[in-house]
């Protein structure tokens, strides 16, 4: 409840963007991916130190050769290089499916690598603040930390965006944050190679790659979206639900896929092709936590539009769209999660690691689509 309330505030500054995303042609495909960045990288942090916490090996401390110092640097270093993979791939894909008169590929770059480092510093607090909550009152950090990493990144890319696309038109500017973005990539990929330890290194290696299959699937989600802009421009109250219905489905399939993963890694569950009992009761109580929060996102932000003085298709459409999107939405959440990660247990990866940036990336995709078909299925716009 508390992601929704969080992801709808995040909502509003997307609902009274709209001139911006019009007067930026492209940025708003990019807006899933950068927020589901955020959820990936730090929400996969968590879920690793939550796996430290069960198994003991848990100490706090920002130490470079500690649990929490190596996954603080290669959070930081996935932070810059995603970002500026980000702004690439959603140039390519603004040019791929045809989107207009689209920005410039360092305006992508300046938006992207700004609004990324600025929401990542409250990310990072929010999920090492979390970690340290739940050692000293006992929470489950499975349970806390997926879904509201999740809020604190939606909550702060979007701002974040907006504030960095305000450079965007300053050419001197745009052109140096470009560069520096670019070039610090070999620089950042030299240290780690030289100076970085094996837990950085391997971390690195299994996380770019699914960050990178993530935000194509981002992007995919960002151009459907990006395609519906008349419509969500008619009725901002469906941008004010938008990154609150993504980050439910995202959070629904993120915290199961971090308690199975802890259950993997104690010997609790066993990775077998139909769920087992124990399995099954987690998917069970992620289905049932459904109804009510989506619930909650169609209602709530009916009342957040209102409040804000945004248009709205009216109550009863938006519920019906949030319990409808969300009823499939939660659907292939449990079955992306369950298989993705009994998956990355068969080939020998880490599913902390696998596991979440798979199943919020994948949601937000699927999400999306299922939104905007139900939207469409109930016919009012």
């Amino acid at each position: 409840m508390l992601l929704v309330l969080v992801a709808l505030v995040a909502g509003l500054t997307l609902g009274h963007s709209t001139d911006t995303l019009e007067e930026l042609p492209g940025l708003l495909l990019m807006v899933p991916a950068a927020i589901a960045l955020r959820g990936n990288i730090f929400g996969a942090l968590g879920s690793r130190l939550g796996t430290a916490i069960h198994a003991g090996t848990f100490r706090l401390s920002l130490r470079p050769s500690s649990v929490v110092g190596e996954n603080v640097i290669a959070s930081a270093v996935l932070t810059v290089a995603t970002s500026v993979v980000l702004a690439v791939l959603a140039k390519g894909a603004a040019v791929a499916f045809g989107v207009a008169n689209s920005i410039s590929i360092g305006s992508f770059i300046v938006v992207s690598l700004a609004g990324g480092l600025l929401a990542s510093v409250a990310v990072i607090i929010t999920a090492l603040a979390l970690t340290a909550g739940s050692v000293r009152f006992g929470w489950d950090p499975d349970n806390v930390t997926a879904p509201l990493v999740t809020a604190m990144g939606d909550v702060a890319t979007v701002p974040a965006l907006v504030v960095a696309s305000g450079l965007v038109g300053y050419d001197v500017p745009v052109l140096i944050i470009a560069i520096v973005g670019i070039a610090s990539l070999p620089a950042m990929a030299g240290a780690v190679v030289r100076f970085g330890r094996t837990e950085v290194r391997t971390i690195l290696r299994e996380s770019l790659p699914v960050l990178v299959v993530g935000i194509v699937l981002d992007l995919v989600a960002g151009v459907t979206v990006e395609r519906q802009l008349d419509a969500f421009a008619r009725f901002p109250a469906l941008l004010v639900m938008l990154p609150a219905f993504l980050a439910v489905a995202g959070a629904l399939g993120g915290t199961l896929s971090s308690r199975l993963s802890s259950q993997l890694h104690l010997g609790m569950v066993t990775p077998s092709r139909i769920p087992e009992a124990a399995a099954q009761r987690e998917i069970g109580a992620s289905l049932g936590l459904a109804v009510p929060v989506f619930l909650a996102c169609g209602s709530l932000a009916h009342f957040f539009a209102r409040a804000g003085d945004l248009a709205s298709p009216g109550l009863g459409w938006l519920i019906a769209a949030a319990m409808l999107g969300g009823a499939v939405a939660t659907l292939l959440a449990a079955i992306v999660a369950y298989y993705s990660t009994i998956g990355s247990v068969r080939v020998g990866l880490d599913p902390d690691t696998y596991g979440i940036p798979l199943v919020t990336s994948t949601l937000d995709l699927l999400g999306a689509f299922t939104l905007i078909v139900a939207i469409n299925l109930l016919g009012f716009l």
